[in-house]
């Protein structure tokens, strides 16, 4: 089956489907070796691990469409992609669509933020006009040659217009055709519900550490009706601590002995990416018997 095929059936069945964000072919292997059926990837964990800078935009519809294919071949599970404000208008964001189709993308999420973007809780954001984000999400849906190729609407006008004009851009952008949207910045469940009742779509939540409040538990959030829930930085941020924390016990004179114990073993990361299933292929090759 088709990574967008199983992508819309994960999104139709019963439950909240959850999505882990991952930032490159390791962290997408440790998540589907964990159990997960399908990811998340976004700009900010992008930016991050790519040019270790914050997510302000820089990163152009090349650089995204190269790191997702790498993380869409590494996971072989659907992988659901950020796609900023679309790189510009129309024909970008009909570029992008047939980009990330060629690079095995289950579905990918535009916003409705004037560029230069910011980061969804970063100050200074603002939205275009609504009939904008309209043409582009008939254009995302025009260049599409998967059908089942998932798009997703997102609005920033959460924390700058207010609940109400945010849930009038979700209708709007679910009029145009969108498969889901997805409101930034609904982080309580009264919101979140709201929202999920008012809009005639699945709604995609989100579970940021930026936010900086308590996150909800997954059972909230399904019941407030989303469809599905990306946690798109927690991967980087597990990492960025674990690294943190060898580095300075190693810095510090820490024995390297005693660091050891709490790294993963190479066993395990064999295993995760695959060691033992090439070799046995190049084997096969080497014997003549492929």
């Amino acid at each position: 089956m088709k990574p967008t095929t199983q992508f819309r059936a994960l999104i139709d069945a019963p439950g909240l489907l959850v999505l882990p964000g991952v930032y490159d072919g390791f962290s997408a292997r440790i998540a589907v070796a964990a159990g997960y059926t399908a990811l998340c990837a976004g700009g900010s964990a992008a930016a991050g691990s790519l040019l270790g800078q914050p997510d302000l935009g820089q990163l152009s519809m090349r650089d995204f469409i190269d790191h997702y294919r790498r993380i869409a071949e590494a996971a072989d599970v659907p992988v659901l992609v950020d796609s900023d404000t679309g790189f510009g208008g129309i024909h970008q964001i009909q570029s992008a669509v047939a980009g990330f189709e060629r690079a095995g993308i289950a579905g990918m999420f535009f916003e409705d933020q004037m560029f230069p973007k910011r980061c969804g809780y970063l100050p200074g954001k603002s939205v275009v006009p609504v009939e904008e984000m309209v043409v582009k999400i008939k254009a995302a849906r025009d260049a599409r040659r998967d059908a089942d190729f998932v798009i997703i609407a997102r609005t920033d006008a959460f924390g700058i217009d207010g609940e109400d004009a945010a849930i009038e851009r979700a209708q709007a952008f679910a009029e145009a055709g969108a498969d889901m949207t997805f409101v930034q910045g609904a982080d309580s469940m009264a919101a979140l519900s709201r929202i999920c009742r008012g809009v005639p779509c699945p709604q995609l939540a989100n579970v940021s550490q930026a936010s900086g409040a308590t996150p909800p538990t997954l059972p909230d959030i399904e019941a407030a009706g989303a469809a599905a829930v990306i946690v798109p930085n927690m991967a980087l941020l597990a990492a960025g601590a674990a690294v943190a924390s060898a580095m300075a016990d190693m810095r510090g004179g820490v024995p390297l002995a005693k660091i050891n114990e709490k790294l993963m073993t190479m066993k395990d990361y064999y295993r995760i990416v695959g060691l033992e299933d090439r070799q046995n292929r190049e084997m096969k090759y080497l014997a003549g018997s492929a």
